[in-house]
Formats: structure tokens, C-alpha cells, sequence
């Protein structure tokens, strides 16, 4: 059997909350390993305090790549982020380093290894016609006609997420094909890195979810909505722009429109992050080739940078 001679490369997946930032911090102390990160709300510029972006100080030690690399007024994409982190990734390997990616957004990481397939063109008149049907039916109940068509991408997809439900009934209407089977074909091309996975996935999630309650409230006390107002004075954003959409700015943005009551945007912000480490959860468990360490126990780190030392040969 030939020998694999691509160079190096590590993905630090887990779900919101689960340690990964201060756990590739530490790798990156011990190994030659450069950061990158994963992270669809980290690419906006003033998106801080509700993204639960690396301070300042910590991005002075240890730099991430692909971090406020996007005005909040400018979408990006899954194409984008693997144009992007392909650059980063080489890059740093020509100086004789290791890439290691480091974030909890699954569809970036399966765009970046596997690549993207060719999906239709948005379709106006359809767009019109599924955020007609959202506005009356609301979109929970397009997202549970998706949960019939394509229960794969409902299981990724959060109940509100208009735009990532609206997106997956457009191309199931144009194709005739699930939009996660079609996600699944990518282009077909080798990676161009081999990678070692390392997927923090806890196995009682309770202290997970405590975590994630006990961070929300930080958020808020550490100014969150004052962010967010400061957003909105800008007047160029709206609430259907995905930087907007992001976790937590969504149900901020709603509460500043006083749709929502204080104590019912702080329940909404806790339990939309539950779901979403819930779903990311489900996704790493689909990772077969990961090395699964539960981000709950003391020797953890040690667990990731024996299996460091071994893939990089140390």
C-alpha cells in the first residue's frame, strides 16, 4: 500500500459550549499547529459578545484565522468559508505548520472536506411563494413539511431557521431530491490533507446545557443587547441578514422589536442554543472517522495530545 504523503491537518470539531476554543489554545502550546476557525457567526466583524468570540487577549496569544473577516451587512457562505479556509490551509502549511480548524459548524466542515455539490440557482418566484406560505403557517410548519421530505436535513436544521428551511424545500421542489442527498455527493475530489478528527462529544449532556445557560447569562451581563442595539443603530442591518440570523441575535433583534418579553428572550436565546448543540451533537455522532473524547473529563487534553503526538509523528 502506497504511503499517504499529504501534508497535515486537524479538525477540533464539538457542539456550542464544549471547550473547543480553550482546548485547541492549549494544543497549540505544545504542537506546530496554526489556528482556524470554524464558525459561521466568528467570520462577522462586531459580532462579539453573543457569538462567544475569543476575547482580545486570547486572540493576541493565540491568532485564529477567518475570524472578522465579513461586515455583518455581507452574507457568507459555505463556498465562501471553503474558498477561504483551502487558502488558510495552505498557507500555512508552505511555512511547515499544521492547520488545525477548530469550531462547531458542521456544514463547513463537511463543504471544506468533501466539497460542495452543484445545487439550482435560488428561484424567485418560489422563495415568494414558501415565505408567503411561512407568514401564514409559519415557518415550524414548513419546517415539519421539510421533517417528511428530508428528515436528515430537519434533523441540522433549527424550526426557525427561515432561511435554511426555505433554501431546503426550494431545492427539493426544483430537483425532486432531498437536499442532504444532494450535499452528499460533493465534488468527488480527494482531499487535499489528511486529517486527524478529534470530536469533543459529551456523554451526559446536563453539565453541557448548565453551561450553556450559565454562558447566555454572562453574555447578558456582559453587554450583549448593548451589542446588538449597536448593530441596529447602524441602519443598514435587518433581521433576515444571516449575520443576524446567528444564535442569540435573532432572539436578541426580536426582543429589541419588543415582539418578546426579557425573561422570554433570555429562555428563547438558552433553549435555541440547547438545540443547536443538540443538533451538532447528532451530526458529530455521524462522524465515523473521529476520535470521540467527552469534553466532561479531566483527561481529555491528555487524550487529545496523545493522539496529536501520534498523528504528527512527535
Amino acid at each position: 500500500m502506497p504511503i499517504d504523503q499529504r501534508p497535515l491537518a486537524v479538525f477540533l470539531m464539538g457542539p456550542t459550549a464544549s471547550g473547543k476554543t480553550a482546548l485547541a489554545c492549549a494544543l497549540s502550546d505544545r504542537f506546530p499547529v496554526d489556528l482556524v476557525s470554524v464558525d459561521s457567526a466568528l467570520v462577522y466583524r462586531g459580532l462579539n459578545i453573543g457569538s462567544a468570540k475569543p476575547d482580545a487577549q486570547t486572540l493576541a496569544r493565540y491568532p485564529h484565522r477567518l475570524i472578522d473577516i465579513r461586515d455583518p451587512a455581507e452574507p457568507y457562505s459555505a463556498a465562501d468559508f471553503r474558498g477561504d479556509a483551502m487558502a488558510a490551509m495552505q498557507e500555512i502549511t508552505a511555512q511547515g505548520r499544521v492547520p488545525l480548524l477548530v469550531g462547531g459548524t458542521g456544514l463547513y466542515f463537511r463543504a471544506l472536506q468533501q466539497g460542495l455539490s452543484q445545487l439550482p440557482e435560488a428561484d424567485p418566484a418560489l422563495r415568494e411563494q414558501l415565505t408567503a406560505q411561512a407568514s401564514v403557517e409559519g415557518w415550524p410548519a414548513l419546517h415539519a413539511r421539510l421533517q417528511q421530505l428530508d428528515p436528515s436535513a430537519a434533523e441540522r436544521i433549527g424550526p426557525n431557521d427561515a432561511q435554511r428551511i426555505q433554501r431546503a424545500l426550494e431545492v427539493i421542489e426544483l430537483t425532486g431530491r432531498p437536499l442532504s442527498e444532494q450535499q452528499r455527493g460533493g465534488s468527488g475530489e480527494r482531499f487535499p490533507w489528511r486529517v486527524l478528527k478529534l470530536a469533543l462529544v459529551p456523554t451526559d449532556r446536563a453539565p453541557l446545557h448548565e453551561r450553556i445557560a450559565q454562558r447566555f447569562d454572562a453574555m447578558l451581563r456582559d453587554g450583549f443587547l448593548d451589542e446588538v442595539r449597536a448593530l441596529r443603530a447602524r441602519g443598514d442591518l435587518h433581521a433576515d441578514l444571516p449575520a443576524i440570523r446567528a444564535l442569540g441575535y435573532r432572539q436578541a433583534w426580536e426582543y429589541l422589536d419588543g415582539q418578546t418579553s426579557a425573561a422570554e428572550f433570555r429562555d428563547r436565546g438558552v433553549f435555541a442554543t440547547r438545540q443547536l448543540a443538540k443538533r451538532q451533537i447528532t451530526w458529530l455522532r455521524s462522524v465515523l472517522d473521529a476520535r470521540v473524547l467527552d469534553p466532561e473529563r479531566a483527561e481529555t487534553r491528555n487524550l487529545a495530545e496523545d493522539a496529536l503526538r501520534l498523528f504528527l509523528g512527535d
